[in-house]
Parts: structure tokens; sequence; C-alpha cells
């Protein structure tokens, strides 16, 4: 029977965590040395007319057969699937294209989910990247590769103690005066603002780049995955050796 890859990949994620499920709980109790054994027996009195007991049994709950032949099933399955998927992704490719020009031909399914997590990662980085504070005017300086400011001039103080009369001088009495502190211009700062952040508007043309091919990449795998699978048959072969 021929299926698509992309059935087969369903397929084959189902019957993983069935069969997982199925042989944690085989092997859990296939260890139990006590569930193979059991016994029968019954009771004759030494004499006749003695005390007579009823018989007693335990049964044999697992038969180390049947064990391995459900592990046979299991596994069978599973690597039957799997052999018909990743058989098939042996020839399934296809291009990743772009506005119609093909950036990269014949990609296999491995490369494109690697190419397709790579991107992801790789917008995160851009996505985080800062971008120039548009508080501010910039002009990029070819010289130094960095954005800058205009000047702009800010002045310094420096503190300053400075005598005040309260009252004048008397013939009888002496001027009053009192320190005081104030503020003085002592001179000036001309400022240029430097930066090497990224302008919103390359942040936005580079996001959109990415997403333009992380989507051609989530298509090429889609296509990829579109292909007839042939149903590879495997585990018999295999077990048929281990269990002769």
């Amino acid at each position: 029977m021929t299926q698509k890859l992309n059935q087969i990949i369903a397929i084959e994620k189902g019957a993983k965590n069935r069969l997982y499920s199925a042989i944690t709980e085989l092997h859990k109790n296939a260890q139990k040395a006590d569930l193979y054994y059991g016994f029968s027996k019954t009771y004759e009195s030494k004499e006749e007319g003695g005390e007579q007991f009823p018989p007693e049994q335990k049964k044999v709950m697992m038969r180390s057969d049947d064990v391995l032949s459900e592990t046979k099933k299991l596994f069978t399955e599973f690597l039957d699937i799997t052999a018909t998927k990743d058989f098939a992704n042996m020839s399934a490719k296809a291009d990743v294209t772009v506005g119609g020009n093909v950036l990269v031909k014949d990609v296999p399914v491995p490369y494109l989910l690697f190419l397709e997590k790579q991107l992801t990662d790789l917008r995160t980085f851009v996505d985080k990247m800062p971008t120039l504070d548009e508080s501010d005017d910039w002009r990029k300086d070819e010289a130094s590769g960095l954005f800058k400011t205009e000047p702009t001039k800010t002045h310094r103080t420096a503190k300053v103690q400075e005598a005040i009369v309260l009252y004048d001088a008397t013939e009888k009495h002496p001027a009053q005066t009192q320190l005081i502190t104030k503020d003085v211009i002592v001179g000036y700062w001309n400022q240029v603002k430097q930066s090497g952040a990224i302008t919103r508007g390359e942040k936005r043309k580079l996001l959109e780049r990415i997403e333009l091919v992380l989507s051609a990449v989530k298509s090429a795998r889609e296509e990829a995955n579109s292909i007839e699978a042939p149903e590879k048959k495997v585990g018999e072969d295999i077990f048929a050796y281990i269990f002769a």
C-alpha cells in the first residue's frame, strides 16, 4: 500500500506514542518473576475419613512466549512505519522559491526542517535588536559607520559662594553680610550622540525577508512531504532472525 509521506509522518507519531505506552507497561510487568509462576495442589488425608482441604491454585499470569510475541508485534509495526518514512525521505526534495526565484534547489526534508529552525531563531534574533531612538534626528557617518546626531549645546554650572549685604554699615554698627551659594554657568557641553543600532525601517525589511524565506521553506517542506511513500516491511525479517 502506498501513502503520502506526510500521512506516514502523522501515522508514525501515533504509532510511536502507542508503542512506548504499551512497551513500557509490558516491560514493567515482564520483570515481575512471580507472574510467570503458578501451581495447583490438592490435599490427600493420610487416614480415611480424615480432615479434607479444598484444592489450591495460582494461575500463571505471564508467559515468556506471549511477552516476546507482543513485543515483536509492537516493534514490527513501528519499524515498518519508520522505514517507510525514512526511505521516502531519501527522495523527498523540493526547491525553496521566493517570488519565482529559486534560492536553493532540490532540498531534502531533513535540511528543510533544519533550515526552518534556524530561520525561526534568526527572526527572533533580529526582532530583539535595538533600534535608533526616533526622538533624535540621525545621519549615517560613512567614515565611522555609526549614526550621529547634530551637536547640541548644554551649559555646565558650578556652585559659587557670594556675599550679600543684609544691612548697610552705620556710624554705630558695621555692615551685616551673609554668604549665599549660587549656580553659575561656567562652561558649555557640545554633545554629538552616536549609535550603532539598526533603523526601524531596516529591521522591518529584514524581518519581512526572513518571513518570506521561512514561508518558502515551509511550503517546500509540505511539497516534499506530499510525495508517494511506498510501504516498507523490514520488521518481519529482523525479528525472524532474532527469534529464529
